[in-house]
Parts: C-alpha cells; sequence; structure tokens
C-alpha cells in the first residue's frame, strides 16, 4: 500500500509508459481536470483532451471514462464523441458499443428524498447541491464547517431510504446513492466487454471513491495510479493533474 512516497514499486517516478494493448480508465475531477470551487467550473486542458483522444484511437476504443458524474457532464467535459463512459459511480454505463445501461432503482421514492434534502441546505449558499438523476451530492468546498451538517442530513436521508442505498464520502462532498455500483463494478463490467476484454487494464483516480476501481485493477495484475495525496491502495502515484498529462505526453511521445 502506499502512503506518500514519490516512487511506484519499481522504483520509476512515473507508472510505466502507457501501450496501446492496455485497457483505460480514468476519473475526471482531480485526474483529467483540476478540481474546481464549483462541478460546472471544472474544465480538461486541450492538452489533455487530445493525449486521451490519441489513446482512444490508437487502443481501438479501448479507453473509458469512470466517474462521479452524470454521463451527460462528462460527455460535455471530456468532448470525445462516443467515448465508453461509466457515470455516477456506475449507475449509468454506455458500453463501447453504444448500449445505454441503467441501473434500476426506485427513482419516485428517491427523488423526494432528495428534493427534502436539498431544501435542508438550501440556506447556506457555500453548499453547492449537485442533482444527478440517479445520485445526489452535496459539495461544502465553500462551506468547510459545514461537513458534520451535510454528513449527518445525508446519513438521515439513507436511512429514510433504507439498505439499497448507500453514501459516498469524496473530497469536500458527500453523496447518496442506490446501492449496488461502484467504480470497481464499472470496471468490472467495462473489462467483460469488447474491445476491453484480454487487455493489461490501467486506471487513474484521485479520490477515495477510485479506490473500488483500484482494488479491481489489482486483482487482474494491472496499473493503478492514485493521483494526489493519501494512503491508497494504488501501486503508482502521480502527484497532479499536471503529472498525469504528463505522463500520458511522455510515454505517446514515444511510441
Amino acid at each position: 500500500m502506499l502512503t506518500d512516497r514519490r516512487r511506484g514499486r519499481s522504483g520509476d517516478l512515473f507508472p510505466p509508459a502507457p501501450d496501446f494493448h492496455w485497457a483505460y480508465f480514468f476519473d475526471i475531477d482531480g485526474t483529467l481536470a483540476e478540481i474546481a470551487a464549483h462541478p460546472a467550473s471544472a474544465r480538461i486542458e486541450r492538452a489533455v483532451r487530445d493525449l486521451i483522444q490519441r489513446l482512444y484511437v490508437e487502443t481501438g476504443g479501448a479507453v473509458a471514462i469512470i466517474t462521479g458524474r452524470s454521463i451527460g457532464d462528462a460527455d460535455n467535459l471530456v468532448g470525445i464523441p462516443s467515448i465508453p463512459i461509466a457515470g455516477q459511480h456506475g449507475l449509468e454505463r454506455r458500453t463501447a458499443a453504444g448500449e445505454l445501461v441503467m441501473h434500476d432503482f426506485d427513482r419516485e421514492e428517491f427523488n423526494s428524498v432528495c428534493s427534502e434534502l436539498a431544501l435542508q441546505v438550501s440556506a447556506d449558499k457555500g453548499i453547492v447541491t449537485e442533482l444527478k438523476g440517479a445520485s445526489i451530492a452535496l459539495h461544502y468546498r465553500g462551506s468547510p464547517r459545514a461537513e458534520t451538517l451535510v454528513t449527518s442530513l445525508v446519513e438521515a436521508a439513507k436511512a429514510k431510504l433504507g439498505a439499497e442505498y448507500t453514501t459516498l464520502q469524496g473530497k469536500m462532498v458527500v453523496e447518496l446513492k442506490p446501492a449496488g455500483k461502484d467504480k470497481g463494478v464499472a470496471v468490472s463490467e467495462f473489462l467483460s466487454e469488447a474491445p476491453f476484454n484480454g487487455r493489461v487494464p490501467l486506471f487513474a483516480g484521485d479520490d477515495i471513491t477510485d479506490e473500488f476501481g483500484f482494488k479491481v485493477v489489482n486483482a487482474a495484475r494491472g496499473h493503478s495510479i492514485k493521483v494526489g495525496g493519501g494512503t491508497t491502495c494504488a501501486r503508482w502515484r502521480l502527484r497532479t493533474v499536471a503529472e498525469v498529462r504528463d505522463w500520458l505526453a511522455n510515454g505517446l511521445e514515444k511510441r
């Protein structure tokens, strides 16, 4: 398990150079884009987008985005038509064949609880409520003192909904969603399908929720990359979004 060491297990500064025979999975915020004060303010640099586009083409489509954002939101950010995406932590997934797979749950009950939750925090302008269709996220980056309140309100909402729902803690955010899907499940589902199946997987992410993906990739003897600080089960580490860009750029330049 890596802590905040600068080097990966092999002693190299960066993870192994990208290989076009691998299958690639990338988180967005904190990995391909800097974390913004408001989710709508996030942007992916043109250079990063171009690198992902090239990787997508050269691997024959074996590149997928694994994010907490909705597919529509991720599409707007990534800007690569038809790229496979697992949105809302795998609750919705667009396959390489273009099929949209949705997790089934009681939307009417969930939407009612989410509306009540949004109303409860509406007085604090530092809390950003993100309603994503199959999940809700409360971002408190603009109001750090509200962490305890936000966490308790989300947990109370989960208790109303029951065991079929779960909460997720992230960087200055707490989410409520149906249980049964996470980023690890999404990676596994992609790996069972063409063009991902039979390839060595690589997953890069920065947050606690990405640990689910790291575990799946590690079990498949692939490459897991933690972006930023903190204890992780990932096998490699890059410190910043800029280092992700440089790792991709340097590796692809040699191909």
